[in-house]
């Protein structure tokens, strides 16, 4: 039988060009159009109106995929989002159904083609690819979409974010301003937007302060306990660094670890700060300055928005929120 696909590598279009084409949900070219339709006529291919007739019907349902990896505390950050758009969506009257990635492609690509047999409303998603042509063949058009904490390559639609390179440059000032010129830097995998935005806030704090940038005090490894127990110890160690930004939480459990380990007094020896705000890192000797993201907000945001598109359609004006950070100031700085 003939698929969507098919006509798509006929007409040399995506299969969510298609999809426009065929429900008329989104502006396309007359030169597309005329590309599609000769492409189904030649391939007799012909609409599951079956299926359509349901799509026009509300599941009261939206979907949510969020890449929650075992054993990392940013599993806290996502459930606080989660949290923030069960509220909304209970009290509109819609459910919730949540997938999880695992921070794994592959996974996250069969959760969306699993929610579209669920006839979701909406779909709220972290991606986890970094270009969004990943998400061509699975994003048909039938329902609004909305990116979360991460922007992919090329993506361009409804975006909700927490400004991670505003907190993470306004704790690395304050550092500076407390006399430290070598300042170590532990990050997750970069391309990614929050990794890469955390950085350049990183960078950008130096250079307002004319300060060099070391490449060597930027440490970039697997977001982990035992990664950040490692790049910490490489740090203090062999760079003779003074302080220690962490840019996720998991990591910053493990350069904890090897400062207490090699008793090494926090601040008068090493400054630290980390990033999230949870109840653990309060009660820390000393408590931990941090950068806080508003997650709860995130949640809140990004589902009024999905709501609206819902209700409205897809309109074509998207929305890019930015929401602001924190930097939290406590003992360890």
């Amino acid at each position: 039988m003939t698929s969507i696909k098919d006509v798509a590598k006929v007409a040399n279009v995506s299969t969510a060009t298609v999809s426009h084409v065929i429900n008329g949900t989104r502006f396309v070219s007359e030169t597309t159009k005329v590309r599609v339709f000769q492409a189904m006529k030649e391939l007799d291919y012909k609409p599951n109106l079956v299926a359509k007739s349901l799509r026009s019907r509300k599941s009261m349902i939206i979907g949510l995929i969020v890449p929650m990896v075992y054993m990392d505390t940013s599993n806290f950050f996502f459930m606080a989002i989660a949290n923030g758009i069960e509220t909304i969506v209970k009290q509109k009257g819609y459910n919730l159904i949540l997938g999880n990635s695992h921070e794994d492609l592959k996974t996250e690509l069969e959760q969306i083609k699993l929610f579209n047999t669920q006839l979701i409303d909406g779909l709220i998603i972290a991606p986890t690819a970094e270009d969004v042509t990943e998400y061509d063949e699975v994003f048909s058009g039938d329902y609004p979409v909305i990116f979360i904490d991460r922007k992919p390559k090329g993506y361009d639609g409804d975006l909700v974010m927490a400004n991670s390179y505003q907190g993470t440059f306004e704790a690395i000032e304050t550092l500076i301003k407390k006399g430290h010129e070598k300042i170590g830097f532990i990050t997750g995998h970069l391309g990614m937007t929050t990794s890469d935005d955390r950085l350049t806030g990183y960078k950008k704090a130096h250079e307002k302060n004319k300060l060099t940038v070391e490449p060597s005090l930027i440490k970039e490894g697997t977001p982990s306990f035992e990664e950040g127990y490692k790049q910490a110890k490489e740090l203090v160690n062999k760079k003779a660094v003074t302080s220690l930004f962490v840019s996720n939480n998991v990591m910053t459990m493990g350069a904890l670890r090897f400062l207490n380990e090699k008793q090494i007094k926090i601040p008068d020896e090493i400054a630290i700060i980390g990033f999230d705000d949870y109840d653990w890192m309060k009660i820390t000797t000393p408590p931990l300055a941090v950068v806080e993201q508003p997650s709860y907000e995130i949640g809140e945001k990004a589902v009024h928005i999905l709501l609206n598109r819902i209700k409205k359609g897809n309109e074509r004006n998207k929305e890019s929120v930015l929401l602001p950070t924190q930097f939290i100031s406590r003992g360890s700085v």
